[in-house]
């Protein structure tokens, strides 16, 4: 099947959206946003450690896919994985905690911000090793297909991880045998420091996908509207067993790779042309707006009941204890060897 061509670019209609989705894209979105803001102010106190790289400007991505998801569809992820942890419904507490390196963190404070896991929330990483979780989720993709259970998997990955040979390994063995996985490519711009227009060649990151039959499409990555129905295409055609699909999330990220990144490889009108005229929050803030769907002083009270919630949150991670010493060596050597048969 030769792939899609990109949908038309016109903005979604806010006629064909409630008020009610509108707001709960709006909390999410937002969730994200503050919760993303506090990690960085706990970073420069020095209470976490490590790595930690910001979802800050991505947020339209997981919440319009989260959206066209259904309860057990799994997901896997790189690095920058807080976004996608808050959007599939993990406790924000939990987060933040094993951000901080403390016993109630969801890695029970050994991963840090890049590993982190949740069985019951069907999220699997949270991987360091750049394009690493591409093969991860088809292999999730083809736990699911082998049971024959009609689950979906979300393969989020970044445009500089587009570059890496696994992932073309993954798409041969997706479409060979029809994997029900979505492979999101959320293309920021910039590989690290490395603008995309430097390091790609090829004018779309999706379009590669011909090359082994995969369908796919380009969407706006800023528009929260746009990505769900870019993202019920996409978990439609894998849920009628028509194999994987591609989606490019044209995205953008406001702070630097990680925290330790400057981010001097860009101009600082760039960053806040962005955030002017294409922030994914702002857009939906001002259809709730127009379409007197909520007030001024509505999105100011959701405002203050979600920092409220991340406050809540960062106070959580600084009292819970650091982990046991003896908590090292779980999970990481067999207590017992199993006998053969």
């Amino acid at each position: 099947m030769p792939p899609k061509k990109p949908a038309p670019k016109s903005p979604a209609r806010q006629s064909n959206v409630s008020a009610e989705e509108l707001l709960t894209h709006y909390r999410e979105m937002l969730l994200i946003r503050r919760f993303e803001e506090k990690a960085g102010q706990l970073y420069g106190m020095g209470l976490i450690g490590g790595f930690c790289h910001l979802y800050i400007g991505q947020e339209a991505v997981v919440v319009g896919l989260e959206a066209a998801a259904d309860e057990g569809d799994k997901r896997v992820t790189s690095y920058r994985d807080h976004g996608h942890m808050l959007a599939c419904g993990m406790d924000p507490k939990g987060i933040m905690a094993e951000l901080t390196g403390r016993e109630g963190g969801f890695s029970k404070g050994k991963g840090g911000s890049m590993h982190m896991f949740s069985k019951e929330k069907h999220f699997y990483g949270g991987h360091g090793i750049v394009g690493a979780q591409v093969p991860l989720g088809a292999g999730l993709a083809f736990s699911d297909k082998y049971k024959g259970n009609d689950r979906v998997t979300f393969t989020y990955f970044g445009d500089g991880a587009a570059n890496q040979g696994q992932v073309y390994e993954t798409y041969n063995m997706a479409q060979l045998w029809d994997l029900p996985v979505i492979f999101v490519i959320e293309n920021n711009g910039y590989a690290m420091g490395t603008s995309v227009v430097r390091s790609t060649k090829s004018p779309s990151l999706w379009e590669r996908g011909a090359a082994y039959g995969i369908a796919g499409e380009e969407v706006d990555g800023m528009n929260v509207l746009a990505v769900k129905e870019a993202g019920e295409r996409a978990v439609a055609h894998c849920r009628a067993g028509k194999g994987p699909y591609i989606l490019e999330v044209k995205t953008y990220r406001y702070r630097g790779h990680s925290m330790s990144d400057p981010a001097k490889y860009r101009t600082r009108d760039e960053v806040q042309k962005m955030r002017d005229e294409r922030d994914p929050i702002e857009q939906i803030r001002d259809m709730l707006l127009t379409g007197k769907h909520a007030t001024d002083e509505d999105l100011k009270a959701i405002d203050k009941e979600i920092k409220a919630v991340v406050n809540e949150a960062a106070e959580f991670s600084k009292e819970s204890p650091e982990p046991h010493l003896d908590e090292l060596w779980t999970d990481i050597y067999a207590t017992e060897i199993p006998q053969e048969a």
